[in-house]
């Protein structure tokens, strides 16, 4: 498996993995205002994110094609903490550590490459294969820094804080 730097036609791939709006919310939470979303509002988004440089989305592919997603962005000023976001992998291949080796990867670049020397990511607590998928990598929840709650779907959220313990 590989990373590379998303392209505009990845969006309509990443978009037919998600089947509902409950799991659409679980892969984006609050960051857009309707579902369905097209790929065209999701490129829009990226286009804007991406513009400030501290924003960098990805697509895995291994010899089957596209497995999977996520973003990296820095979270501070002095770009030492790197966040994952918009983590998903391909609704039919999923259960067979696709998450765990893209992440894998993810993590290298973060260190490699955008020098990271603190990687987080959030996942809500409703979302358990997510979270065991997360924890295979190597990550590990931060008891002490509560998370956000969002209000989605007229229910309250609550949000898992984990980060990268090989650091």
């Amino acid at each position: 498996m590989t990373l590379r730097p998303y392209r505009p036609e990845d969006a309509a791939v990443i978009l037919s993995w998600i089947r509902d709006e409950r799991s659409f919310r679980q892969w984006s939470a609050d960051r857009y205002d309707s579902y369905p979303l097209s790929p065209e509002e999701m490129n829009a988004h990226y286009a804007d994110m991406t513009a400030s440089g501290r924003f960098f989305p990805y697509m895995a592919e291994d010899e089957n094609g596209i497995a999977g997603h996520l973003i990296l962005r820095y979270t501070d000023e002095d770009e030492r903490t790197v966040r994952f976001g918009f983590v998903i992998v391909d609704g039919g291949r999923r259960g067979r550590g696709l998450g765990r080796t893209m992440l894998g990867l993810a993590v290298r670049l973060a260190r490699e490459e955008k020098k990271a020397e603190k990687i987080t990511l959030g996942v809500f607590e409703n979302n358990e294969p997510a979270q065991r998928c997360y924890r295979s990598a190597g990550f590990r929840e931060v008891p002490e820094k509560a998370g956000e709650i969002y209000r989605v779907l007229g229910e309250e959220w609550p949000c898992v804080e984990m980060e990268y313990a090989g650091l």
